[in-house]
Order: C-alpha cells, then sequence, then structure tokens
C-alpha cells in the first residue's frame, strides 16, 4: 500500500484521506499533550485534615481578641503556611457570647505539627503571646482535628 493521496493528484477522493490523516495526527498528539500536562496535578489527599480552633475569651474581651487576630496573629498563621478557612463569631447563643472559632486546613496531621512548630518557635509569636500574658484574653482553647467524609463538599 502507498501514499499516494499525499501528491494530491486526485484531490476529490484522497482529499478526504489527507483530512483523516491530519485528524488522527492531531487527535493523537492532542490526547498525548493532555497526558503530560496532568502529571503535575495532585490527586485529593485522603490525608488532608482540618483543625477546628475555639477560643473562651475572658468576658468581655471578645473584641480585643478579633483585633489580635485580625491585626497580628492572621498574618504570623499566614507566615507558617497555616490556612485559614475562616474565622467566626458566633452569634445569638448566650453560651457562646465570648467564643471565637476558626478553621485550618492542613495536607496532613504531620505538616500541621511540623507548621504550628515552626510557628511557636518564630520569636514574633512568642513576644505576641508574651504581650498578651499581661493582658489575659484567653480562658480556655478547644481544638480538634478532623477529617472529611466522602461524601462532603470540602476535601
Amino acid at each position: 500500500m502507498t501514499f499516494n493521496c499525499w501528491k494530491f493528484k486526485n484531490w476529490k477522493s484522497k482529499g478526504y484521506s489527507v483530512c483523516a490523516i491530519a485528524l488522527l495526527s492531531f487527535t493523537a498528539g492532542s490526547l498525548i499533550t493532555a497526558r503530560f500536562a496532568h502529571i503535575d496535578h495532585a490527586k485529593a489527599d485522603s490525608n488532608r485534615v482540618f483543625e477546628l480552633r475555639i477560643y473562651h475569651t475572658v468576658p468581655g474581651k471578645l473584641p480585643a481578641l478579633e483585633s489580635r487576630f485580625r491585626d497580628i496573629y492572621s498574618k504570623l498563621l499566614a507566615k507558617h503556611d497555616l490556612q485559614v478557612v475562616g474565622y467566626w463569631v458566633p452569634e445569638g447563643a448566650a453560651d457562646w457570647e465570648n467564643t471565637f472559632v476558626y478553621l485550618v486546613a492542613h495536607s496532613s496531621r504531620e505538616e500541621a505539627k511540623k507548621n504550628w512548630d515552626a510557628m511557636l518557635a518564630d520569636p514574633e509569636v512568642q513576644e505576641a503571646i508574651k504581650s498578651e500574658e499581661a493582658n489575659k484574653l484567653v480562658e480556655k482553647i478547644d481544638r480538634a482535628y478532623m477529617r472529611s467524609t466522602d461524601f462532603s463538599p470540602m476535601k
């Protein structure tokens, strides 16, 4: 079998062959390119965890704690790769009126420990903690690590 269609002598009958070969080549090249382009994409990490942190403040000190997180701690958390999903202050529940809540996403428990250890060793963080000791804002901190369920929209 020869590929005389490349000579384009009889374009009407062999033009379709050229188009078919070009289409096949384009498709094969696209599939190969798509395959290599996705090599670096990360798969969903089943080790990903979320850390729920609940700060119970000294009565009347919630606004001061919010200010410290807004002005100081949020920047320090980001500096140490602690990815805060969000900060919340509960409303409409008397039992929660002196409560500050935030959620941190971690790629794994090991990564969480590494990042928290680095943050706590940071002189800026130690200075912020010392300055807070003189004006106590927090009575107690509750925290829990959580994993997403297989049906959770956030993974």
